[in-house]
């Protein structure tokens, strides 16, 4: 998410099968295929949060609130919650090679839209974003997971801190592009990491072939029957995932902001200074795994994970100038909090067609919930003239995470 954000269970797939077996894909070179899904990675979260650093100059240009300009940011996390179904059709229908290809064409239309004159283009930018990334954030682990099996929690490690070095990339160069030559451009310019993204991609996929759908397995069957969805732990983990991206999104889109308010920082300044909580993440993304088998309970994980997250909107109210410990304390939490979640979802998942269901109520729901967080937080700061009130929304957020996640992570069944 990972940025960690959001990374899902590495046998996730679309439900939908195919008639026919499709040909097994041809081999392709592991290390090309890791750099071809590195990069993708880079794009999968960096075009979203690359308006935070900029909001007030959008904001400026455009003639819009501070509710509206959030939207900038929580409709893509809106669209990973309702477009994985089509996600998954588009895969089904075209193979996992030839979608992220259309995927990446369409990210590459919505970075260019986006920054045209207006703000219905800036919404509709927003969507077409929205929708390739969800292709990406589907298709990856499946390729992760079918043609990297031996390399898959290695990969998985390098894609999440991809995800959020994307981020600090974008979070770090887009003022000072900006300050050359304008909000437009600097949006419009991560375009050229889309397009070597594609390049790279095509190459290390063209031998998957075209046709292969993603997930074809073959027949399911599920021993865990039709009631899987009324298990307490499938909506105690969808909460807490819900909990733990609002938080996410919330705190992404307005950190920027709140560290030049609040300490006095250019722009420039504060979009680096706040790439801090998203590099952090890359030290939950790991040490997440490694204290689920040396703690007795994951229920002391989340309890760790949910108190370093905390840590950030107590910090930032109590103590705002020791921001960076506050933002790398938060930062290793994000990550950690979406590796413990989809760890929890493996351990109890019934069996594997149980655990891509689990899988995707809980992403949907949690990133559907999440898509809320950005305008929320904006709108309450835009109320309330401050910080402290946003703050307290966060910290909101992380106890709901706390809660849903100590019941999920209990013996509920």
């Amino acid at each position: 998410m990972t940025a960690t954000h959001e990374t899902p269970a590495p046998d996730r797939v679309p439900d939908r099968v195919p008639d026919r077996a499709a040909p097994p894909p041809r081999a392709v070179a592991p290390a090309l295929l890791v750099a071809a899904i590195l990069l993708l990675a880079l794009n999968l979260r960096g075009p979203i949060v690359a308006v935070s650093p900029v909001t007030e100059a959008i904001r400026a240009d455009l003639g819009i609130d501070a509710g509206t300009a959030g939207l900038l940011t929580s409709l893509p996390v809106l669209c990973f919650g309702l477009a994985t179904p089509l996600a998954s059709a588009l895969l089904a229908r075209t193979g996992l090679g030839r979608g992220v290809l259309v995927a990446l064409g369409v990210l590459l239309a919505g970075t260019v839209v986006r920054s045209l004159d207006g703000l219905p283009a800036a919404i509709a930018g927003t969507l077409l974003i929205g929708a390739a990334i969800t292709v990406g954030n589907v298709a990856v682990p499946v390729v992760i997971g079918r043609d990297l099996p031996r390399q898959a929690g290695a990969v998985l490690g390098m894609y999440t801190a991809a995800l959020n070095i994307g981020s600090m990339i974008t979070l770090s160069l887009t003022v000072p592009i900006a300050g050359a030559t304008d909000w437009r451009f600097a949006l419009a310019s991560w375009g050229v990491l889309v397009v070597v993204a594609a390049g790279v991609w095509w190459w290390a996929t063209r031998s998957l072939g075209t046709g292969t759908p993603a997930g074809a397995t073959g027949a399911e069957t599920s021993s865990a029957g039709p009631v899987w969805w009324r298990r307490p732990v499938v909506w105690g983990l969808t909460i807490a995932f819900a909990g733990q991206a609002f938080a996410y999104y919330g705190v992404t889109a307005w950190l920027p902001l709140l560290l030049g308010d609040e300490l006095g920082m250019s722009e420039t300044a504060a979009g680096v200074s706040s790439s801090v909580f998203q590099v952090a993440a890359i030290v939950g993304a790991f040490g997440v795994p490694v204290l689920l088998r040396l703690c007795p309970s994951p229920r002391i994980v989340v309890a760790v994970v949910c108190a370093a997250w905390a840590a950030l909107p107590l910090g930032l109210l109590l103590a705002p100038q020791d921001w960076a410990v506050w933002c790398a304390l938060g930062g290793a939490a994000q990550g950690g909090g979406i590796t413990v979640i989809f760890s929890l979802v493996v351990r109890k998942a019934r069996d594997l067609t149980e655990n891509r269901r689990m899988s995707a109520l809980v992403q949907g729901g949690g990133y559907t919930v999440a898509a809320t967080g950005p305008a929320v937080v904006g709108a309450v700061h835009e109320a309330t003239g401050g910080w402290s009130g946003p703050l307290l929304v966060v910290l909101a957020a992380v106890l709901v995470l706390f809660t849903a996640g100590l019941a999920a992570s209990g013996r509920t069944p």
